[in-house]
C-alpha cells in the first residue's frame, strides 16, 4: 500500500515553517495555508502539529511573535523569523540535502 506524502511529515515541520516565515510575517492559518498551496496539496499541516511546532520554535528563539490582527479582522498571533531562526534555516536546508541526495541515490540510482 503507497504511503501518503503526508506520512514524511513528522520531522520536517519546522523546517516547512522556518522557510515559510523567511518569506513574510505570518499568522498560524497562514503558515499552514501556505504549506498546503506551495505543495499543490500534498502536505496539509493540522493544528494539532502546527501549534506545538510553533510554541517549540519561539522557546528556542527561531521564532518571535507577537499578537495583531488578521485579513479577516480576527486577533492573531503573527510569527516572524529570527536571526537565530535564519541559522536554522540554512543548518537544516543543507542536512535535507544531503539527505534526500542519499535517498534519491537508493530509491531511483545513482
Amino acid at each position: 500500500m503507497a504511503r501518503h506524502p503526508v506520512d514524511f511529515l513528522p520531522g520536517t515541520l519546522e523546517t516547512l515553517i522556518l522557510r515559510t516565515l523567511s518569506r513574510r510575517t505570518i499568522h498560524g492559518y497562514g503558515i499552514a495555508r501556505s504549506i498546503e498551496d506551495t505543495t499543490d496539496r500534498a502536505l496539509a499541516v493540522e493544528e494539532g502539529s502546527l501549534y506545538p511546532a510553533l510554541y517549540r520554535m519561539e522557546r528556542r528563539g527561531w521564532i518571535d511573535a507577537e499578537w495583531g490582527t488578521s485579513e479577516l479582522g480576527r486577533r492573531a498571533k503573527f510569527y516572524r523569523l529570527t536571526r537565530q531562526g535564519r541559522q536554522q534555516l540554512a543548518s537544516d536546508t543543507e542536512a535535507w540535502a544531503v539527505f534526500s541526495t542519499a535517498v534519491n541515490k537508493v530509491l531511483v540510482g545513482a
